[in-house]
């Protein structure tokens, strides 16, 4: 099960390159290295499980956290290549893709931008915004990470585990908005993250 995962909030042009080299370091090739290191053995056994989890924002990239975003798109094609390629050794693999579910993610990318005294340059003046996306995610409406957890065990854990699971509070928004045109993406999300503003 590979969940470990970091968040990135701020905006592409004025991230580090440090800092979005580590969301897609965590996020994505972390999988990779995982997945290198198990699929040898599960395809000589002839059996396995390999669950990766991604992101609504896989799907439906918001401002404010393009590396993040973009990490878990990483994730979503990269599982859909895997599991094709581990089907012939019996090997299942499963892409999770996560809604906004109740962890620290909020509190660590409140205390990444404090620790790194961003004072943004271009955006000074969509600072409060930035740091309402690092909290996103978690609202009282987040689904419970133990809800989450036993939902996804179960499932993967059935005798035949599905291609994908779908789960967790605004999967249904992500899933209306990743089909809609990009107008209307953009208008929502230039709406709920103040991009309908010009600087000062």
């Amino acid at each position: 099960l590979n969940n470990a995962g970091v968040g990135c909030t701020g905006p592409l042009a004025e991230l580090s390159p440090a800092a979005v080299s580590r969301a897609m370091d965590v996020n994505f090739l972390g999988q990779v290295r995982t997945v290198r290191a198990v699929a040898p053995h599960m395809a000589a056994r002839g059996a396995g499980r390999v669950v990766n989890v991604g992101s609504v924002v896989g799907t439906a990239a918001t401002p404010w956290a393009a590396p993040y975003c973009a990490s878990k798109a990483a994730v979503h094609a990269a599982t859909d290549a895997l599991r094709l390629e581990l089907r012939p050794f019996g090997v299942h693999v499963v892409k999770v893709v996560a809604g906004a579910v109740r962890s620290g993610l909020g509190r660590a990318n409140a205390a990444q931008l404090a620790a790194g005294g961003q004072e943004w340059r271009m955006y000074r003046d969509f600072a409060a915004a930035i740091e309402e996306r690092g909290r996103a995610s978690q609202t009282r409406k987040s689904t419970d990470a133990g809800v989450f957890a036993r939902h996804v065990a179960r499932r993967v854990m059935s005798a035949r585990p599905p291609r994908e699971i779908v789960y967790g509070n605004m999967t249904l928004l992500f899933a209306a908005l990743a089909a809609s045109p990009a107008w209307v993406r953009d208008a929502f999300f230039a709406w709920r993250f103040g991009l309908n503003k010009k600087p000062r």
